[in-house]
């Protein structure tokens, strides 16, 4: 099932994507729901982040040829950063080139999301907690990240965590391949089965540090060929089963 969240006019509503519509649903998508006979046509509505995430975790460096084509390590353990709530942005969305920037690239990555409250959790048990998967876009300021070492200012910006549309319960992450493209053109092209660190490792090493909420996300690295973006460019991120995430640059103006 591909779950969304959209307005229609100023009304905020949720829905699942159903034989080429979105079905508005009514309570929770983590629990309990009821898909109504309210229709929409994907095209026409736009689109919100799918989910409201408490914490935005990412994996870095977590495909080899990734962690080698910006001369870094490989990990030996899983390495972890946060996106503040604030940089989540939505298919369709605007991301903000900052003027603090001369070099944003794109990331395009698998997302997990979280489906109950958990900590501790072993590794034969990851897929219980599991919501399901997503699309994301990992944008960075590559030189304030050179500049900084650290990730938090290079990664933060408002704008730089697009994800959706959909969420799709029903997805093999063994078997997933992320293709990124730049202006129609696949700039990246990678599979999950090459991931460091699989998606049971990450969760237990997750939740052995934080406590996990319905809605976070987790970012779960990028493979190989990202580069850079500019005012007008349009970066898409798909994986085949979820969608197709789209956004559009521009500079910050503020």
């Amino acid at each position: 099932m591909k779950f969304c969240r959209f307005k229609d006019g100023k009304v905020e509503k949720k829905g699942v994507f159903v034989d080429g519509k979105i079905k508005e649903i009514e309570g929770s998508m983590f629990d309990d729901y009821v898909i109504t006979d309210r229709e929409f046509d994907d095209t026409s509505v736009e689109f919100l982040p799918p989910v409201l995430p408490s914490k935005f975790i990412c994996v870095a460096r977590n495909y080899v040829a990734h962690a080698k084509e910006l001369g870094n390590e490989v990990p030996t353990t899983p390495m972890i950063f946060l996106k503040p709530s604030t940089a989540v942005n939505a298919h369709g969305g605007e991301v903000l080139i900052p003027a603090e920037s001369e070099q944003v690239d794109f990331e395009g990555e698998l997302g997990i999301v979280i489906g109950k409250k958990c900590r501790k959790v072993k590794k034969a048990d990851a897929d219980s907690v599991i919501f399901g998967y997503t699309c994301i876009n990992d944008f960075t300021a590559r030189d304030l990240q050179k500049a900084d070492t650290k990730f938090t200012r290079a990664k933060g910006f408002d704008t730089f965590a697009p994800i959706g549309p959909f969420i799709e319960t029903d997805f093999d992450w063994k078997t997933a391949r992320v293709k990124t493209y730049k202006n129609g053109e696949v700039v990246q092209d990678g599979t999950t089965d090459l991931l460091i660190f699989d998606i049971p490792t990450i969760i237990e090493f997750m939740s052995g540090i934080m406590t996990l909420l319905p809605g976070d996300v987790i970012a779960t690295g990028t493979p190989a060929g990202v580069g850079r973006v500019d005012e007008g460019d349009t970066i898409e991120v798909e994986i085949e089963g979820i969608g197709k995430l789209s956004n559009t640059i521009a500079n910050d103006k503020d």
